[in-house]
């Protein structure tokens, strides 16, 4: 009775760390575009962005390993620690485990390099931190494919709620980019540079 009390506990806690992992992760794909175009609340100063997508990262971080963990510890998951890292290892789901494992390798990458960022130059670091977004698109398909909630209306409409917020601030961003392009092309030369040019 107690190992199907405590088997029953973590399925839940798969379950939940899992959607909460989803959200955290759109999180942080969100904060990583405002971050990108320096967009922070007028009332408060420029670092709030950066470090509250810092904070959510770390706490995504979290959530992550707890549903892993859970994952290997959960006798009806058939996922074994190797699974966790190495797609298509796993006994039970492999496509869409290796899936779930190919995220949780991008995030630890992310991790990795965050910790050696002084020792590594800024584009390698910059090249990693951008391919660890793919996690989120990564972790939103493992969730779909075989979530225990994978077929219920709630995960649907909250996994469709995560793409449109995400879509809509990628929008926005290459609006706002365009739109600044734009504003220099229209700028004026100065007229000694212009004069300078034979125009």
């Amino acid at each position: 009775m107690n190992a199907l009390v405590t088997s029953k506990a973590i399925w839940y806690v798969m379950r939940g760390s899992g959607v909460v992992s989803l959200l955290l992760l759109t999180g942080v794909v969100a904060l990583g575009i405002a971050t990108s175009v320096r967009w922070r609340p007028r009332e408060l100063p420029g670092f709030v962005t950066a470090g509250l997508h810092r904070s959510v990262a770390l706490l995504s971080v979290v959530f992550v390993v707890l549903h892993v963990a859970s994952a290997v510890l959960d006798p009806y998951a058939v996922v074994g620690v190797a699974a966790v890292f190495v797609p298509l290892l796993a006994g039970k789901s492999a496509v869409w485990v290796g899936v779930g494992a190919l995220s949780v390798d991008l995030v630890a990458a992310l991790i990795v390099s965050s910790l050696l960022r002084p020792y590594l130059g800024r584009r390698l670091w910059s090249g990693v931190h951008w391919l660890a977004y793919a996690a989120w698109p990564l972790a939103l398909a493992h969730g779909l494919g075989m979530g225990s909630d994978a077929r219920t209306l709630w995960l649907r409409l909250l996994a469709a709620s995560c793409v449109a917020g995400v879509l809509a601030l990628l929008a926005w961003r290459v609006h706002g980019r365009t739109e600044g392009t734009k504003r220099l092309e229209r700028r004026p030369r100065p007229r000694r540079l212009a004069e300078e040019s034979g125009a």
